[in-house]
């Protein structure tokens, strides 16, 4: 499974670092997961929200298996971070391409206003940091308050920042089941929790 996590100027380090360690972990114990860190454009480095210099490990594919989109100064209306990225639309446009093209997208945290920029969201459950939920709202996606991850199918979301480990670990366990996903929380020390509500299910379950 092609699994790649896009970074631009002004991410949160921790909204792509902490599932690219879930994952790529979980990929180094079954050799099912191929996971990358990209950019839109030509690969290189990138500076996150608090100053971190990521090197992308190249550039994002025209349809990876999975898509991960990580937040970033939106509250703040940073000059870089989620806010400007769909103020200049270009990645938005990235991100729904990719997922017209048959690749499944997932949000971390305000992350997920990058794909409702891109039509990904309109009519569909979805979550955001809690700072995001009206302009998630308002921007037509079916808000699940209560939710640490949203499980739509083909289209994912998770609340603020440390839901990232949430997603991640709840990706593992639809890919590689529960024992996985276990395993992968122990490495880490790492207790899941909060409700995974799932289109899927029909309903929720509470990690833990």
């Amino acid at each position: 499974m092609k699994i790649e996590i896009l970074l631009y100027e002004g991410f949160d380090e921790l909204d792509a670092i902490g599932p690219y360690e879930v994952l790529a972990g979980a990929g180094a114990r079954s050799g099912r997961f191929d996971v990358q860190l990209v950019t839109a454009g030509p690969a290189g480095t990138v500076t996150a929200s608090n100053g971190a210099l990521i090197v992308a490990h190249g550039s994002m594919s025209d349809a990876p298996d999975l898509l991960i989109v990580p937040g970033g100064g939106w509250n703040d209306r940073r000059s870089e971070g989620a806010r400007a990225q769909v103020d200049r639309g270009e990645l938005p446009r990235a991100i729904a391409a990719a997922h017209a093209a048959g690749s499944r997208v997932a949000s971390v945290c305000t992350g997920a206003m990058l794909l409702a920029a891109g039509g990904l969201l309109e009519g569909r459950p979805a979550i955001t940091h809690h700072v995001a939920i009206e302009d998630l709202r308002a921007s037509g996606a079916e808000v699940i308050d209560d939710a640490r991850v949203v499980d739509d199918g083909d289209v994912l979301s998770a609340g603020g920042v440390t839901s990232g480990l949430d997603l991640a670990l709840w990706i593992v366990e639809r890919e590689l089941g529960e024992e996985s996903a276990a395993i992968a929380a122990r490495a880490l020390e790492y207790e899941r929790t909060g409700r995974v509500w799932s289109s899927q299910a029909a309903g929720s379950a509470t990690q833990g």
